[in-house]
């Protein structure tokens, strides 16, 4: 019975977390629905053309959460229990997600040259990264948390995203006008993981 309730428990938890990130990923889209309510003389045609950065941005962040999302699935099937941190861990990681739509809609009025809007932007994403990662170290250091056959990535590589992040922040808030270009160096986070899974790779073949 104790077990039955506690696999209740861990299934809602993650539940609740899919829940939200969908209806924050829905409202990425609510601005420019409520524009195409308000056409007037404008066709189809000029109101994309009009709002094609809008566009652009609710892309770019559908992207993001996405990304966030399937690293967060990714950790949670190999789990079938937390603690309070974990669960704590994961709360915060859901008020950046639910909260990134407020800097989307401000760069989509805005622009993204302003660094305060820049560093909302970016800085939301770093705090979510370095949630994730927390919730990695937590899961990793507790074997009892996960499925007797499952797996975790290494946590070292983890961390290549979030510094990458705060990179991209320094640059927007040091350069105004490079704005959302900063997060191309994010491109930069698959050599970098690689990297730092060879060098875990050699430490395991010298012990």
């Amino acid at each position: 019975m104790a077990e039955t309730e506690v696999q209740r428990g861990f299934d809602r938890f993650v539940f609740f977390s899919d829940a939200v990130v969908a209806i924050a990923a829905t409202l990425l889209i609510l601005p420019l629905v409520d524009r195409a309510s308000d056409l007037g003389d404008q066709t189809p045609d000029e109101f994309l053309a009009s709002n094609g950065y809008e566009i652009f941005v609710f892309l770019l962040s559908f992207v993001v959460i996405s990304r966030f999302w399937s690293a967060h699935h990714r950790l949670f099937t190999s789990v079938r229990g937390y603690t309070t941190g974990l669960l704590w861990l994961n709360m915060l990681w859901l008020i950046t997600i639910v909260f990134l739509p407020f800097p989307t809609e401000l760069i989509a009025t805005a622009g993204s040259n302003s660094p305060t809007t820049s560093a909302l932007y970016i800085g939301t994403m770093l705090l979510t990264s370095l949630a994730g990662v927390g919730m990695h170290a937590i899961v990793d250091r507790r074997p009892d948390l996960r499925f007797p056959d499952a797996t975790t990535e290494p946590l070292l590589p983890a961390l290549a995203m979030p510094a990458l992040m705060l990179v991209a922040l320094v640059i927007a808030v040091a350069v105004p006008h490079v704005g959302l270009l900063s997060l191309l160096v994010l491109f930069l986070g698959t050599p970098l993981e690689a990297i730092a899974n060879r060098m875990m790779a050699r430490r395991s073949l010298r012990r």
